[in-house]
């Protein structure tokens, strides 16, 4: 069971969040002044720490900073009734993890801490959790794919999983490792997205007390933690010219120089990186170091977008409305033809992940055994008679128009809040960044 300390000093509000998450089945401790949460912290683990950011006796910025540098960080998430650009990306340097105003969503909080996570504290049956999770396809895609995975998985080659966001870049790298003989030993993912610069290099390699301001304590690297086991760089694109020196180092001599250190590391990693887009592209043009993807692509692993896998299509959406029952207490056993001919047209720009979404909400709309029409999203139905009917579609166009309608509806959903939206999209803030240019979506 996972253990939440909450630092609010709102007795009324603290009470509510209190109930709402014990409910959810975490284990819950309540301080309401910043020395009693850092005494809590000294005492006692927590898988997760939830601080309001004024409080009597400071800011949720003392607490942030005081577990990055504890000898086994805990992530933070940040609560404030005010929205402040500058509050949050302080927070997000300091390492908090999201950054969520008042009043907060429970559902918006719950997905927040579902994702920072792990549904169980037990290695073994985090395993088996995660594997349940998804399921291979009997498509020739899907089998092409799970054949690639059971190839590559024994040996120790660098590999690179390229897709698009929601096709599963993450599970595929979990099973990679799941099936090599590292499985037993730590499997570590990094969203290179959301870490840039000084903070990449510290979180990547670790640091030294002293290294820059702020740092009061020695902290282990990423590359340390993964020790004997896997490190997964989603989105490596993002890594800086710097990082990337340093990251071929490691794969090149199995050494590592945490920042502000004269001493070297020896690490023993496995690295499988993912891409939404051809890094050969990158090196193209300038913008990734030719040997390190050189280094990186001894395989390669195109995962399948979900309209690649149209076989797999009933397989998929039977298995999630088992999830989504048994996470909802619902009892839905299948979909109307109308929604499943819905579900074949439709283009699914999200893919997989979308597609989960979609049967969540519906069986959460769904009293009965059948889901029907009225529990889509108006956009599916809108977008799939929208769609040019032509004798040779314009393919590209039609996946662009679904793709732009997707980052619409979503930045509508988290009122233009750019970091929610990349994480519901499954991509980096570069990458959402350079959509909202490419369609005109830029509020």
């Amino acid at each position: 069971m996972a253990k939440i300390l909450v630092i609010e000093d709102d007795l009324t509000f603290a009470l509510i969040l209190e109930g709402f998450l014990k409910k959810q089945g975490f284990e819950v401790n309540v301080a309401h002044r910043i020395k009693d949460g850092i005494k809590l912290l000294g005492n006692q683990p927590y898988q997760l720490v939830l601080m309001d950011y004024r409080l009597p006796d400071g800011t949720g910025f003392e607490i942030l900073e005081f577990i990055r540098n504890l000898p086994a960080a805990i992530p933070g998430i940040m609560m404030t009734s005010f929205q402040d650009v500058g509050t949050a990306v302080r927070a997000m340097r300091l390492g908090a993890i999201d950054y969520i105003t008042k009043p907060v969503n429970p559902d918006e909080l719950l997905m927040v801490i579902k994702e920072v996570l792990p549904l169980e504290s037990d290695t073994a049956k985090s395993k088996s959790s995660n594997t349940s999770l998804f399921i291979a396809g009997h498509s020739s895609a899907s089998k092409q794919l799970h054949e690639f995975i059971q190839l590559v998985a024994p040996t120790d080659m660098s590999v690179i999983v390229q897709g698009e966001s929601g096709t599963g870049k993450e599970y595929v790298a979990r099973t990679t490792h799941q099936q090599s003989k590292r499985g037993e030993a730590p499997f570590v993912a990094v969203d290179c997205g959301a870490i840039s610069g000084e903070i990449a290099n510290s979180e990547l390699f670790g640091h030294v007390k002293g290294a820059f301001t702020g740092a009061t304590n020695d902290k282990q690297g990423l590359f340390e933690t993964a020790h004997g086991g896997t490190i997964f760089l989603d989105e490596v694109g993002n890594l800086t010219y710097d990082i990337q020196v340093k990251l071929l180092r490691a794969l090149q001599e199995r050494i590592i120089q945490p920042l502000g250190s004269n001493k070297q590391v020896n690490v023993d990693v496995r690295v499988i990186t993912a891409t939404n887009d051809d890094l050969a592209n990158s090196v193209k043009n300038g913008d990734f170091r030719e040997d390190l993807y050189h280094r990186l692509n001894e395989f390669k692993i195109k995962v399948p977008a979900l309209r690649d896998r149209e076989a797999d299509l009933e397989e998929f959406v039977a298995h999630f409305i088992a999830l989504a029952n048994q996470e909802l207490n619902r009892n839905v056993q299948t979909f109307s033809p109308e929604v499943m001919a819905i579900f074949r047209e439709y283009h699914w720009p999200g893919n997989l992940r979308e597609l989960k979404n979609v049967v969540k909400r519906a069986v959460l709309l769904s009293p009965g055994e059948m889901a029907g029409l009225e529990t889509l999203p108006e956009e599916m139905e809108q977008t799939i008679h929208e769609a040019p009917k032509t004798d040779s579609p314009d393919l590209k166009a039609l996946q662009e128009a679904n793709e732009r309608e997707l980052i619409y509806k979503t930045l509508q959903e988290v009122k233009y809040n750019k970091s929610k939206a990349a994480r519901l999209l499954n991509i980096d803030r570069k990458t959402l960044y350079l959509k909202l240019a490419k369609y005109n979506l830029e509020g």
